[in-house]
């Protein structure tokens, strides 16, 4: 007996977006409705491998391996919702090529509220590599949800907006 393929909730959105704050609120409403959901936080993955390049080269290297992992896992009946930076269109493309029931969440913040709120070490302290300043993001073009986050909402609030949106997909 064949196994039905999970859905891919994959959320991206530059850092400190509250791409993975949402993600932890969404996965309660999912997990209600769709049951097996996990979560996994591209930082998470970057840690467990302690894979600490940040080259654009080795980033979309290190996205097509994360979405090669949200394959395995919803080829196994799991829902997951992935969250990470990954801001390729080449990465983008790649998903939707190889992942079945993929559904793409943009959070859409703006960058200079970002560095004003310094949520993120390495906006407050220059380093290399980072996107928006050092590394031209490539925003998605096709996401299914886009949202925008300027911080006047809870991450609460914001996953139930995109909760209702799922609800439409």
């Amino acid at each position: 007996m064949k196994k039905k393929n999970g859905k891919i909730f994959w959320i991206t959105g530059l850092s400190g977006s509250g791409k993975s704050t949402v993600g932890e609120k969404l996965k309660t409403l999912i997990k209600n409705k769709y049951s097996n959901t996990i979560i996994i936080h591209g930082d998470d993955i970057r840690n467990i491998y302690k894979f600490k390049f940040y080259s654009r080269i080795k980033r979309l290297k290190l996205g097509k391996a994360n979405s090669d992992l949200c394959k395995l896992l919803s080829e196994q009946g799991l829902n997951v919702i992935f969250t990470t930076v990954g801001l390729f269109h080449e990465l983008f493309a790649y998903n939707r090529k190889n992942l079945k029931n993929y559904l793409e969440i943009y959070i859409k913040t703006d960058i200079k509220k970002l560095l004003k709120n310094k949520n993120k070490s390495f906006y407050k302290i220059r380093t290399k590599n980072i996107w928006g300043l050092d590394l031209k993001p490539q925003f998605p073009k096709n996401s299914e949800i886009i949202i925008e986050n300027n911080f006047d909402k809870s991450a609460a609030k914001l996953a139930k907006i995109i909760y209702e949106k799922i609800e439409k997909e």
